[in-house]
C-alpha cells in the first residue's frame, strides 16, 4: 500500500506518516517492510498525472509498505486509528497462534516431524552399519586374495610330483 492511502487509512496526513516512518527507520529497514517509488515508478502510475492548481501534486516520492510494513506502522503513528489497528493485529497473531496450538492437524503434524526425525535417523544408523560390513567384506575379501595369491606361488616354488601311472622313456 503506498504512504498516503494508507494515511488517510489511519486519519493521519501523509506527511506526519512520513515523519514518524523516517524517525523510526530502524523499524522498517529491508524491502520485505517498506521502500520508496522511483521516479520512474511514479511516472507510470494514475497518481503521476498532473493536477490542476497549485500545490496539488506529488512533491515527494511515496513509500510503498508491504504487509509487514502496514503492521510496523501501526506501531509507530499516534493516532487512535493506529493504536485500534495495532490492538487488532496483536489480538489477530493471538487468535491464530491459539487456534494452530489446538489444531488436531498440527499435532498429527508434529507427530508426522518427530516419526520423520526417527526414521532419518534410524536409516543413518542402518547406512553406517552397512558402510562397516562393507569395509569388513572388502577387508576379507582383500584376505582371500593374498592367501590365495600365496599358494600359488608356494605350489610353484615346490618340487615337481612325480608321475603316477605307466612310464615311458621318453
Amino acid at each position: 500500500m503506498l504512504d498516503f492511502d494508507l494515511a488517510a487509512m489511519y486519519g493521519v496526513e501523509t506527511g506526519q506518516l512520513k515523519r514518524a516512518v523516517r524517525r523510526n527507520i530502524e523499524r522498517f529497514e529491508g524491502d520485505d517492510f517498506m521502500f520508496e517509488l522511483t521516479k520512474d515508478e511514479c511516472s507510470r502510475c494514475q497518481f503521476g498525472i498532473l493536477n490542476g492548481g497549485r500545490g496539488s501534486n506529488i512533491k515527494y516520492l511515496p513509500f510503498a509498505f508491504t504487509e509487514l510494513g502496514v503492521a510496523m506502522l501501526s506501531s509507530v503513528l499516534r493516532s487512535a486509528t493506529a493504536i485500534e489497528i495495532n490492538r487488532g493485529i496483536m489480538r489477530a497473531f493471538v487468535a491464530v497462534r491459539q487456534m494452530i496450538a489446538s489444531n488436531p492437524v498440527a499435532l498429527r503434524l508434529s507427530t508426522l516431524e518427530k516419526n520423520f526425525e526417527e526414521l532419518k535417523q534410524d536409516l543413518e544408523e542402518i547406512f553406517a552399519d552397512y558402510n562397516d560390513i562393507n569395509e569388513d567384506t572388502r577387508i576379507q575379501l582383500e584376505a582371500i586374495n593374498t592367501a590365495l595369491a600365496d599358494l600359488q606361488t608356494d605350489r610353484k616354488k615346490a618340487s615337481p610330483h612325480k608321475r603316477i601311472g605307466f612310464k615311458t622313456d621318453e
